[in-house]
């Protein structure tokens, strides 16, 4: 049977030491004699005490949750960056509370559901949940944006991501090596980051004289880049497919490879985006435009730290992505 749990007041009176001493012995950056604390911790361990986060609100000391809005956790570029926010988050004696839009009409019930848990923090990298419903769901905390359409909001933080560099790269490359035929599987119409890639191949190959000669739509999926590859690459003569992530391009690689007969990338590239770990797979090696998941991830947790001093303003950053070679283009 578990003991009953004592209260903090009631450690505070066994150990001898007052409440606030009590509260140093379980914040790992408060300064307290470290004989002290092991004498508290040994305590609270024999009678189960354990410090209560909730309690930690009502007294104004903060929640230590942070609200990440996502689209899904199924796709493998969400998911990778979601792994190292949450294991950047816990290093920083954080809580993530995660939320998925994407099979959810109504969103703003759940958001607001979550905006109880009075949490310090917001980051939303979901291009379904806007600035303006962030400020007035979770008010009083300064919202991280990320991957979505730049606004100029003085009270919103904003990651900006520039792949027009690397897209430059990649286009000068796959054309002189005699590519004249190019197509772009994008990805879901609404997603304001996925206009902003195809816009950036778009430059480049107007840049150089050329255009986009067919378009295909899928929904990030490896089986929308199987079948919406072979679609287009039946009705079309296309030599060059970019793809508007990489897991559509490893379907696209595996549709051409195996259903149409094409030599990849003898007779046709095939160009991802994103920079997923499986895109560097010895079995697929795809040239992609890839983003620096580390360093993005690194800025989030800087913009949660400047947010927790309102002395400093909001920020923008942007970051910019570069072109990972791969066997494919």
């Amino acid at each position: 049977m578990n003991k009953k749990r004592i209260t903090s007041k009631e450690l505070a009176k066994l150990a001898g030491v007052s409440s606030a001493t009590v509260s140093r012995a379980f914040s790992p950056t408060a300064r307290i004699n470290k004989a002290t604390r092991e004498m508290i911790l040994s305590i609270a361990r024999e009678h189960n005490y354990q410090p209560s986060a909730i309690a930690r609100t009502l007294h104004g000391q903060g929640s230590r949750l942070v609200a990440v809005v996502v689209n899904t956790i199924a796709n493998p570029c969400e998911s990778e960056e979601l792994d190292t926010l949450v294991h950047r988050l816990q290093d920083c004696q954080l809580m993530p509370i995660i939320l998925c839009c994407a099979a959810i009409e109504d969103r703003l019930p759940l958001m607001r559901l979550a905006s109880t848990y009075q949490v310090d923090h917001v980051v939303v990298f979901s291009d379904m949940f806007s600035a303006d419903d962030a400020l007035e769901i979770f008010t009083g905390i300064r919202p991280i944006m990320v991957t979505l359409e730049p606004h100029h909001h003085p009270d919103v933080s904003t990651i900006e991501i520039d792949g027009s560099a690397a897209a430059e790269e990649i286009i000068n490359k796959v054309v002189d090596d005699g590519r004249k035929h190019f197509a772009y599987l994008a990805g879901r119409e609404s997603s304001w980051i996925d206009q902003k890639r195809k816009e950036w191949f778009e430059n480049a190959l107007n840049a150089r004289g050329l255009s986009f000669e067919a378009f295909g739509r899928g929904d990030y999926t490896y089986d929308a880049g199987f079948k919406e590859a072979i679609m287009l690459l039946r009705r079309h003569k296309i030599d060059a497919l970019i793809c508007g992530n990489d897991v559509m391009a490893i379907g696209a690689c595996d549709a051409a490879r195996r259903v149409l007969n094409r030599n990849v990338p003898e007779d046709l590239a095939i160009i991802g985006q994103d920079g997923i770990a499986m895109a560097a797979w010895e079995c697929h090696d795809l040239t992609t435009l890839a983003q620096d998941h580390v360093k993005f991830i690194d800025t989030v947790i800087d913009l949660i730290q400047q947010a927790s001093n309102n002395e400093e303003p909001a920020q923008r950053v942007k970051l910019t992505c570069t072109a990972r070679w791969g066997t494919t283009a």
